[in-house]
């Protein structure tokens, strides 16, 4: 019987992390539904990116109110999550506050974990008065409504019940420490949670133990769930900002990717002493099967991990200057359509033994309007806004090509434009001589 709750603990660890191990492969086989890219070049750029965006979290101060506290809850979770280690191994192991051998360093760090627990609490009650008090405009978009809305609100709730069972353990274990019982060893700094040992005054050490066991399972067993839940979250970012902002774009903000295919036709089209008669047949590997995307499949990996890793913060869709003039398109809707996009596809591979059979659905028109696409300026202030390097703006460029090449579908406007410059040289419905009409004058 002694053994029986290191035993339990080492089946939910190894069920938790089991689990969790299955939401990142079926993660990872979704996102290479993907088309390849190269993205092998500056890596001395990406890894300045990585460690100055995600780590550094640069871009996220740019707003200073949430900026600071996000880093509270970045930091706090990040690191107290460190004595998830000591918990690990005291599970296994049957012991109790193991590392407290470090004697002041231990204390030190226990000290600061729990002030960073605070600082999270604050940081969680300030981040929930603004979604569901004051209301940013933001959070209450159309595509916040339902589960995206619950899911924002969800996390607030169980970073701050993980906080706390975590302070009420350490409250209880230093109540314990003070009375001698048995295997509680003096160790550790308790700034914060010393406030609430008053609530446990006169309390027995039976009872005690009872708490302090209760907020260590709990607090354990939130964390596997809560590692569990992420696949399904938002906050999925925590693992992603990492590895989305080193494959983030490090081009020219301004500067599109071309089809090679068109680059080439485009240069002979262009060489006076080019013969199109006698250039050498183009190879069947060098022109694409479709031009553009028209669903998840015809986009490259980097956006589909760009639509896992989008923490719906609605940056972009603020910064948007066809948003903030009543048009459709939000391109945080854009990302969470093609994430959504992408799981649908997923699930319908899990229920085919791994294959995708077609649905009658495509990105194009069942999520995402032709409406909202053609929206869009392509200034790339939804971009330059993003805190963790997605890029919008690149979707909607490819599903737009797709519209153009494939279906002759652009607006009449855009067509009379492509045609004035195919016959006069410019968007204007004006030939070369009338242009020039200026210089006589």
């Amino acid at each position: 019987m002694e053994y029986v709750p290191n035993i339990l603990f080492a089946i939910a660890l190894i069920a938790g992390v089991g689990f969790f191990t299955r939401n990142v492969k079926k993660l990872s086989r979704n996102i290479k539904l993907g088309k390849d890219v190269d993205v092998s070049d500056n890596k001395t750029q990406r890894w300045n990116n990585m460690i100055r965006i995600a780590l550094g979290q640069t871009k996220m101060v740019v707003r200073p109110v949430a900026g600071i506290m996000h880093i509270f809850v970045y930091v706090g979770f990040i690191i107290i999550n460190l004595e998830v280690l000591e918990i690990i191994l005291d599970g296994l192991l049957g012991t109790h506050r193991l590392f407290s051998s470090l004697g002041s360093v231990y204390n030190f760090l226990i000290g600061s974990f729990e002030i960073l627990a605070f600082l999270v609490i604050v940081a969680v009650v300030v981040f929930w008065i603004r979604r569901n008090i004051i209301r940013l405009q933001r959070f209450i978009k159309p595509e916040m409504k339902g589960w995206p809305k619950k899911d924002g609100n969800l996390i607030l709730y169980i970073e701050l019940v993980l906080m706390t069972l975590f302070l009420t353990m350490n409250a209880a274990d230093s109540q314990l420490q003070q009375l001698g019982a048995e295997h509680y060893v003096q160790a550790g700094s308790f700034p914060i949670s010393q406030f609430l040992t008053p609530l446990m005054s006169g309390m027995s050490e039976s009872g005690l133990m009872a708490i302090e066991r209760t907020a260590w399972w709990m607090h354990i067993l939130g964390i596997l769930a809560f590692l569990n839940y992420l696949y399904y979250s938002k906050h999925l970012h925590i693992l992603l900002a990492f590895p989305n902002t080193y494959f983030g774009k490090v081009k020219p903000k301004g500067q599109l990717n071309n089809l090679q295919s068109v680059t080439n036709e485009v240069k002979l089209m262009m060489d006076p002493n080019a013969d199109p008669f006698a250039a050498p047949a183009t190879s069947d590997a060098a022109v694409p099967e479709k031009f553009g995307a028209s669903d998840v499949m015809d986009l490259n990996w980097v956006q589909l991990l760009n639509a896992y890793t989008c923490t719906e913060c609605g940056r972009c869709t603020s910064e948007c200057p066809a948003n903030q003039t009543g048009k459709k398109l939000s391109p945080r809707k854009i990302m969470m359509d093609t994430r959504d996009r992408l799981e649908e596809v997923g699930k319908n591979m899990d229920a085919n033994k791994g294959e995708f059979v077609p649905d009658g659905k495509q990105l194009l028109d069942d999520y995402i309007s032709r409406e909202e696409l053609w929206a869009c300026t392509t200034c790339n202030a939804c971009v330059q806004a993003c805190p963790v390097s997605i890029d919008p703006l690149s979707i909607i460029v490819e599903m737009r090509r797709y519209l153009v090449m494939e279906q002759s579908a652009a607006p009449m406007e855009l067509n009379n434009m492509m045609s004035n410059i195919e016959n006069n040289g410019a968007p204007w419905p004006y030939n070369q001589m009338d242009r020039l009409n200026w210089v006589n004058e």
